[in-house]
This record gives C-alpha cells, structure tokens and sequence, in this order.
C-alpha cells in the first residue's frame, strides 16, 4: 500500500477536528499535572535569586565553567532547577503519550471515548512509556549538544516507538530497534512532521519572550498547552503513519 505525505495530513486533519475536544482536555489536563510536579520541585523565588543574573541570563561563556564558578548553594539550586525541569517534562510527555494513543486507538476502533476514559485507559502502559521517553529524551538532547544533525536525525529514528512500545508490547530495546528501522525506511513521511514539531518548539519559546506581563506561574502552565498541542498533532500524525504501515 503506497501511503503518501498528503494522506497523512488529510487523516491528521480529520481526527484533530473531530476529536478536538478531547485533545485539548488531555493537553490541559497534562499541561496542568507539569506545572504541578515543576512547582513542587521547584526551588522558592529567594532560593532561585542566589544564582545572580549572570548565570541566569547563560552570561557565561560554558556550562562547565559556569558550575565551576558557583559557590555549593548555588549548585545545589541549579540542581533542583533542573530535577524540576527534567521531572515536569518526562511526566508531561509520558502522560500526553499514554493519553494521546489510548485516544487514538479507541476512537479508530469506532467506539465512543473520553478525555478521562483514554487518560485512565493508558495507566497500564505508563511506567514502559515513562522508561521509553527518558531514553529519548535523554538520546535526542545530547544528539543536539553534539552536532544538531544527530539531535534531528534521532527524533526522525526514535518517533515511532511510542506506537511500537504500546501496540505490539515489547520491551524497550526492540521498540527502538524496530522504530528506527521503520522511521529510516519513511524518512521522507516522517521528517517534514518533526521539523514542524521542532519549529513549533522554537515558537513556544519565541513568545515565551512576550509573557512578562503574565504571572510565572500562569505563562507556565499556558506555554506547556501550547507546547504539548504541538506534540499532540505530531503523535496523530505518527499513530496514523503506523497503523497505515502495519495494516
């Protein structure tokens, strides 16, 4: 069966507007379970203070050597800055996965489906989703804090494990082996998708810039549901890819 790039987004199109609702109560609901978990990891204001503007302006010229130059409070609250952050987005991602592709496959066997019954229907595969997106994350990070390229072309590889991991219920290994041989084989389908993923990333940042006027803790939560509506298009996008694939 030839699938083709404008199939895809066509499919893409229907499901988001037909299950639209649901998808945004899954992307709040997610959205909100993030703000929670970064803010109690979250160092308080005067801890964040000690850090100076410096280091929170990345005035340094490296990381090495802007940890160097912090005195051990300071490190301790770089420490728990980045737990926080790391924490909040692997928990937001597995749940939005879990979610997001228990919506998927209920919807697409025709029977009737909720936010709430899609969140509670992926509660068996969260802890093999959470493994999964830490080794992805971890993976595709340092790919772009070595070359960029690498970063990309492991998003484009590793993109269909999720649908793997959940669908044929293997282990982690061979959901990543299996993943980037589908995603090297459909580069073409895959790679304009996560392009557009990674631009709506830089987006997200770009107005994260004009949110000053916003309380932190409300331009948080409205960032992360701009962010993971992003994610949920790319992961129908993808869920669709595979099943046109294994059918």
């Amino acid at each position: 069966m030839l699938i083709t790039a404008s199939t895809l987004y066509r499919d893409t199109g229907n499901f988001l507007r037909h299950q639209l609702v649901n998808i945004v109560l899954i992307v709040f609901f997610t959205s909100c379970v993030m703000a929670v978990v970064s803010k109690i990891f979250m160092p308080s204001l005067e801890e964040v203070q000690l850090l100076g503007e410096d280091v929170l302006s990345g005035a340094t010229r490296s990381l090495i050597e802007m940890v160097q130059n912090m005195s051990p409070e300071q490190q301790k609250v770089l420490l728990r800055l980045s737990i926080a952050g790391t924490l909040s987005s692997l928990i937001g991602h597995a749940l939005l996965l879990g979610g997001m592709l228990s919506l998927i496959s209920i919807a697409s066997s025709g029977r009737p489906v909720t936010a709430l019954h899609a969140v509670g229907a992926s509660c068996s595969n969260l802890l093999r989703l959470l493994s999964l997106t830490f080794l992805m994350m971890l993976s595709i990070q340092i790919g772009f804090m070595s070359l960029v390229v690498p970063g990309i072309l492991l998003a484009i590889t590793l993109a269909l494990s999720p649908m793997v991991i959940t669908t044929e219920k293997v282990g982690l290994i061979n959901a990543i082996y299996t993943s980037g041989q589908l995603g090297w084989i459909n580069i073409k389908l895959i790679a304009p998708v996560v392009s557009f993923w990674i631009l709506g990333k830089l987006l997200v940042l770009l107005i994260a810039s004009q949110l000053v006027i916003l309380p932190p803790d409300v331009a948080i939560v409205f960032l992360d549901i701009l962010s993971n509506f992003f994610s949920s298009i790319l992961i129908i996008y993808l869920a669709r890819l595979y099943m046109l694939l294994k059918s």
